[in-house]
Parts: C-alpha cells; sequence; structure tokens
C-alpha cells in the first residue's frame, strides 16, 4: 500500500520552458523523498541511489500546484530496496489527486567504504511480517 513520504508545492522557481514544472526538479523531488524513505525503512543512513526506473510523465503540473509523493516497498533484498513511487497532483479544494509520474527506485545500503553491505536481518523480518499481512488483507 502506498504511504505518503512528501509533500511540495510547485513554485515559479521550478518551472521549465513550456509553463510546466521542470521534469529535473520533479525528479530532484522524487529522489530525495524516496532516499528519505529508504533510510527510515531500512534503519541506516547509509543508503545510495543505485538505479531509477523508467519515469513516465503523464501530467503536467502548474506553479501553485500541491505535490504529494508516495512510496511503497516493492521488493527488498540482501543489501538493496527497491520503491515504486507515484508523484501526485493533489487538489486542496476536492482532497482529490491525480497520478502526474510513476517510476521505481533501488537503493544500495553501503559501508564506510562504498561497499555493498546487507540491510539488518530485523528490517527483513519486519518487510516479511508486512508482506504476509499485505496478502491476507488483499
Amino acid at each position: 500500500m502506498m504511504k505518503l513520504i512528501n509533500k511540495k508545492i510547485c513554485m515559479t522557481k521550478d518551472i521549465g520552458i513550456h509553463g510546466n514544472v521542470f521534469g529535473g526538479i520533479l525528479m530532484s523531488w522524487i529522489d530525495e523523498a524516496a532516499a528519505a524513505y529508504a533510510t527510515e525503512f531500512c534503519c541506516t543512513p547509509n543508503m545510495v541511489t543505485l538505479r531509477v526506473g523508467e519515469m513516465l510523465f503523464k501530467k503536467p503540473l502548474k506553479v501553485g500546484n500541491h505535490v504529494r509523493v508516495y512510496g511503497e516497498v516493492g521488493h527488498l533484498g540482501n543489501t538493496s530496496i527497491t520503491l515504486n513511487i507515484e508523484a501526485r497532483k493533489y487538489n486542496v479544494y476536492s482532497g482529490e489527486d491525480t497520478v502526474v509520474c510513476t517510476t521505481s527506485i533501488t537503493f544500495v545500503r553501503i559501508d564506510d567504504d562504498g561497499n555493498p553491505t546487507p540491510i539488518g536481518e530485523s528490517v527483513r523480518k519486519r518487510y516479511l511480517e508486512q508482506s504476509t499481512e499485505t496478502s491476507f488483507t488483499d
């Protein structure tokens, strides 16, 4: 289940030449939010971005739009975690949101030398418990 991991408001400084939020700005918001979620989920600050999957930009964002970034764990490996991410435009009047961008991002836990290191066993156990609970409620 997707969890709200960040909120932003589109500002004039974020706009590209076509009057929409510049794609690179949205990409940085997504990477930052996903990194914070990965480090929180894995109980370590030592996570780095390994791979960003295809980014599908579905709708434009304009100045003043509220953006909410949602994420969920798609896969937990030995040293890595892959998150499924959605950025959604949020309508403050109706409470409705519209998906504007989707992607997946993989992070790797590293040691002080930058080498991959295993994600803690307590994290793995919690992930397996959550996966089991989710499969029973689906």
